[in-house]
């Protein structure tokens, strides 16, 4: 029997290892530390405890105070939360704007808001998937509450320029809410001219099932869950005291290792362009500098994204074609259609995501697999490239 390689795992913006020192500071709350933070007796008292300090140290990586972190389920609910709890909490409707390449999240949530008589703006992008401030501005009306805008785009990683967007809302008096879930921990978020953001734990090595709204002290939010009166009465439910600690751990890990881990990430992402490029009529969807250290997505005309992935998978080689939350769907990207790629290079795309631990030798396997897996799938398909 032939031995399977090592797998690699290049899809870290769909999710990530917990790494060990975050799986470390968890593992007490799911055993010797279990009880619920609301109870009054020594068990309950250590595990707020745990979530205050938690909360304390979270607020501080993002320069807020605890007061304004509320926990989360993740960020889809974040971002339901900043957009629905914002718009319920007004007595008529009114207006949002956001762009075409933001997560389903907020582009869902925006959605269910207009049978209930609030209008939506959906402004474009440019050919690399950036947000023009003036279409923003131009897009702003007296009745606008709310504008929405993602840090960094989770399937082709271009950052968006939310410092710039967020004060002119705020001369307006509009709310910014950003996504922040793939730029949390790899660059820096402008915080002064944002006044919602959400973020999630799975994205930098943290747990899966906790998130975080970030809401600036004065907004007041419609709670989406009832019942105990949680998290000062925005979000109910039972704090995830482990999923919490590991939360903050993981922020905290990802913060003191910046330097080096996104300096390999960038140097391993140059490469990948520099050398996947080469193979006949590819292209790099997103902006080539102005992008998420750790997030590179390719198109290859002649092929689909989906058997690619199968291909490199068959080698041990774990891609994407996009956003794992839509992956099941074989529609072309929401987000390179509106890169304005054309669709038979937006059905066959590849999204390659580093994390802290990927190594050159790990590249090594994916380059020296993918050429082949490219070739291979060419000469099956009906549409010849060059054709």
């Amino acid at each position: 029997m032939i031995p399977m390689p090592e797998r690699v795992y290049l899809d870290h913006s769909a999710t990530t290892p917990v790494a060990r020192p975050v799986l470390d500071a968890m593992m007490p709350y799911f055993d010797a530390r279990f009880g619920n933070a609301s109870s009054l007796h020594e068990f309950g008292r250590e595990a707020r405890r745990a979530v205050d300090e938690s909360r304390q140290s979270l607020a501080s990586a993002l320069g807020a105070s605890p007061d304004e972190v509320v926990f989360t389920s993740g960020a889809t609910e974040a971002d339901n939360l900043a957009i629905l709890g914002t718009a319920l909490r007004r007595t008529q409707g009114g207006h949002l704007i956001t762009s075409q390449i933001e997560h389903d999240a907020v582009l869902r949530s925006m959605e269910a808001l207009r049978p209930m008589g609030f209008e939506v703006t959906i402004v474009g992008v440019d050919e690399f998937g950036r947000v023009n401030p003036e279409e923003v501005r131009a897009a702003l009306r007296p009745d606008t509450f709310l504008v929405s805008i993602m840090a960094g785009n989770n399937e082709v990683g271009t950052l968006e320029p939310i410092g710039e967007i967020g004060r002119l809302c705020r001369e307006r008096g509009v709310l910014f809410h950003t996504d922040a879930v793939q730029a949390l921990g790899k660059v820096d978020l402008p915080m002064d001219s944002v006044d919602l953001l959400s973020a999630s734990a799975h994205k930098m090595h943290g747990p899966k099932g906790v998130g975080l709204l970030y809401v600036r002290r004065g907004i007041r939010l419609a709670p989406l869950a009832h019942g105990g009166g949680h998290e000062r009465g925005v979000r109910s439910g039972t704090e995830n005291v482990s999923g919490i600690v590991g939360f903050a751990a993981a922020l905290d890990l990802a913060l003191r290792e910046r330097a080096e881990v996104t300096s390999r990430m960038r140097r391993l992402r140059d490469r990948l362009i520099r050398e996947v490029l080469k193979i006949p009529a590819t292209r790099l969807n997103g902006h080539q500098v102005d992008s998420l250290p750790h997030v590179t997505n390719f198109s290859f005309a002649g092929i689909e994204g989906e058997s690619l992935v199968m291909k490199l998978d068959e080698q041990g080689i774990a891609t994407s074609t996009g956003s794992a939350c839509s992956s099941p769907n074989l529609e072309p990207s929401h987000v390179l259609v509106a890169l304005c790629v054309p669709l038979s290079m937006a059905h066959g795309s590849l999204r390659v995501s580093t994390g802290r631990g990927t190594s050159d030798a790990e590249i090594d396997r994916l380059l020296e697999a993918l050429p082949r897996a490219v070739a291979e799938l060419r000469e099956m398909s009906p549409f010849k490239v060059g054709e």
